[in-house]
């Protein structure tokens, strides 16, 4: 009798069994479920954002107004003669040209003292270096409200700084109410709460300045000025970028200084495109208020791109 046992061959086993998700059942899934998490952000962003976006533009090619908020059929096409109307506007046009002052000698007056700063931060200074930081970066994190009522009470004519002036032998002006020197001390005020931000992120770049190169160039003969200008700047090229980019679409709209201070005057000599704009909406014209926002928005871009071309790094 034989011994011998037969194994029964098992049949092969399927590459896909029946039920098993394949390779595009599960990514369809997984995009499903991601979908799904993404839902709320997609509805709030079309809802508060995309609709109001596509709305404004549309808008700013129409004659609309607060009379046709309850009649919309009455809403006129007027195409880029609704920008024309705007150009010939005499104080849209001084808006913009205020708006161009603050921001050409706004941005490289802040850029430039807060590099100062972080130069002697990052090597000048060695005692209190924290404390100096939280000081400076205060303004930043404080209330435009609040620091424009500590600034009124420093730009009034018996105020603060005309004191430190009068002590030197200068008698300073009316500042807020002066046609001349209300835009300059906006501008100070605004270097002054924007100086901190540039300064971390500058104290950041100068992280990477190689030591090892600045220690040669001083073998090599090279002075401070020289070792700052030919190693240091160079390597900040792109945190001089962000910094400049950053203080571009901040102060391109600049809007709370003149609001709380000076409402855009004296004689509009610190009104701004957004508080035009901003006074537009208020008296109702709604199209014309959107055009000057999207000019606004080109400006920023514009200016954007330049120094995009200007600072971007040569490597």
């Amino acid at each position: 009798m034989s011994t011998t046992s037969s194994r029964t061959p098992l049949p092969p086993a399927s590459r896909s069994p029946r039920g098993a998700a394949g390779p595009s059942s599960r990514r369809r899934r997984q995009a499903l479920i991601a979908w799904m998490f993404a839902v709320p952000f997609v509805a709030i962003f079309a809802v508060f954002m995309l609709v109001p976006l596509v709305s404004s533009f549309a808008m700013s090619f129409t004659d609309f107004t607060s009379r046709d908020v309850q009649n919309p059929a009455a809403v006129g096409f007027v195409g880029i003669k609704q920008y024309a109307t705007l150009f010939a506007n005499a104080q849209f046009v001084h808006s913009m040209l205020n708006t161009a002052y603050f921001v050409l000698v706004g941005i490289p007056l802040t850029m430039a003292v807060s590099l100062a700063l972080a130069v002697a931060l990052n090597s000048g200074i060695k005692r209190f270096r924290t404390a100096f930081r939280v000081g400076f970066y205060t303004p930043v994190v404080t209330s435009i409200v609040a620091v424009a009522v500590v600034w009124r009470f420093i730009l009034q004519p018996d105020g603060l700084l005309n004191t430190i002036l009068g002590a030197v032998g200068i008698h300073g002006p009316d500042w807020l109410n002066s046609t001349t020197w209300a835009m300059p001390a906006m501008i100070l005020m605004a270097v002054w709460r924007n100086m901190g931000t540039l300064m971390i992120i500058f104290l950041a770049g100068l992280q990477n300045v190689s030591a090892e190169m600045l220690e040669a160039a001083e073998v090599d003969g090279a002075n401070a000025w020289q070792r700052f200008t030919r190693i240091t700047l160079p390597t900040l090229r792109p945190t001089l970028l962000l910094g400049a980019v950053l203080l571009s679409v901040g102060y391109l709209q600049f809007f709370e200084e003149p609001f709380v201070m000076t409402k855009g005057g004296p004689l509009d000599s610190t009104l701004s495109i957004s508080y035009f704009t901003y006074n537009q909406f208020g008296f109702g014209k709604y199209g014309l208020a959107s055009a000057a926002s999207y000019v606004l928005f080109v400006a920023i871009a514009l200016l954007s791109l330049v120094q995009f071309r200007a600072l971007r790094s040569k490597d």
